[in-house]
């Protein structure tokens, strides 16, 4: 019941996909707004958090759980599966963090196949693997199949799968953004607010990262490009791009209060693409390419060569989003 003692709490579920947890940490960061989230809503799928079956779930009717904070991408039938069903029986679905957004992290092994995958997984210099064990879709024991999911060649976003209501960015998404959603999110339920149009990027802004950061953008006379361990001294004032120092800054869409390049580290692009940047590594070349300081052809190949693995760079977050989506060989038959 909810608080007043005369209506049925709304439902509210989480779920983690292809991602590291992170979000998950991030929702209990929200410190006592975590008790209007008790208050207001009746917690009926959260797997890290409760437990929960799938078959509870599928029990329900469809559209009964008011909202789904959906995290991690789609990387096997389990979490497509999941997603289809949360789809299903959610009125409101988001995309909760970078990696159900735009693939993230975990979206970087589009680059390789499936077997580049478990080779590096099993068989690399970190792994102690001395039977070269694999993992096996299924395995036969006295009590019956056990099986695993089937891990698809590449990875896709959670939009590339259902359709979305709302988009909640970062890695994870920010307290005060978090905080700010439930605030909506509660408002409209009490009639206060209407929600947003469906499709909207919520908890985030609708700038760049360059535009909340206090930094002094000044000189665009770049020679070398350097990891920022490379760097003795870093001026805390200066644009850190305009030290020589990849910074994700101009592609990015602000709302994390530039937290990155605040404490000198630069900004990585974990909100995704700024409002309009239609493929986000493409946007981010332009942005370096504006700051070399040369019109000698070779020598701006050789600045760029300085710029270490350029794809990870470009696309660290958001190659499963991206116009790319994929290496080749990630659709190889290996």
């Amino acid at each position: 019941m909810s608080a007043n003692g005369n209506q049925p709490k709304p439902k509210f579920a989480m779920y983690w996909a292809a991602a590291c947890g992170g979000c998950e940490i991030a929702v209990l960061n929200i410190h006592e707004k975590i008790l209007d989230v008790d208050a207001n809503f009746e917690v009926v799928f959260w797997p890290v958090a409760m437990d929960a079956k799938y078959a509870d779930v599928e029990a329900m009717e469809d559209g009964e759980i008011l909202l789904t904070l959906f995290n991690g991408g789609i990387r096997n039938d389990e979490n497509e599966h999941v997603a289809k069903l949360l789809r299903r029986k959610s009125k409101i679905l988001v995309a909760f963090g970078a990696c159900a957004n735009e693939g993230s992290i975990p979206g970087l092994a589009n680059f390789a196949s499936q077997q580049e995958v478990f080779d590096t997984a099993y068989n690399t210099v970190s792994t102690e693997n001395p039977y070269n064990a694999h993992p096996l879709p299924f395995f036969k024991v006295g009590e019956g199949e056990l099986t695993l999911p089937t891990f698809y060649p590449h990875l896709r976003t959670l939009g590339q799968v259902v359709d979305v209501d709302y988009y909640i960015p970062g890695c994870p998404p920010e307290s005060h953004q978090i905080a700010a959603v439930i605030d909506v999110v509660l408002a409209a339920l009490r009639g206060e607010a209407e929600l947003p149009p469906s499709g909207s990027v919520i908890g985030a802004g609708n700038s760049t990262v360059c535009d909340e950061c206090g930094r002094t953008r000044n000189v665009k006379a770049i020679k070398q490009f350097y990891r920022i361990q490379e760097v003795e001294h870093i001026d805390p004032d200066l644009c850190l791009l305009e030290q020589g120092i990849l910074c994700n800054g101009p592609a990015t869409r602000s709302g994390c209060l530039s937290r990155c390049p605040a404490v000198n580290a630069p900004c990585v692009g974990c909100y995704g693409p700024a409002p309009d940047v239609i493929d986000y590594g493409a946007r981010l070349i332009t942005s370096i390419a504006s700051v070399i300081d040369s019109k000698d052809p070779d020598e701006i190949e050789r600045i760029l060569d300085g710029i270490p693995d350029p794809a990870g760079m470009f696309y660290r977050f958001n190659l499963a989003s991206s116009l790319l989506h994929a290496g080749r060989s990630a659709f190889s038959k290996q």
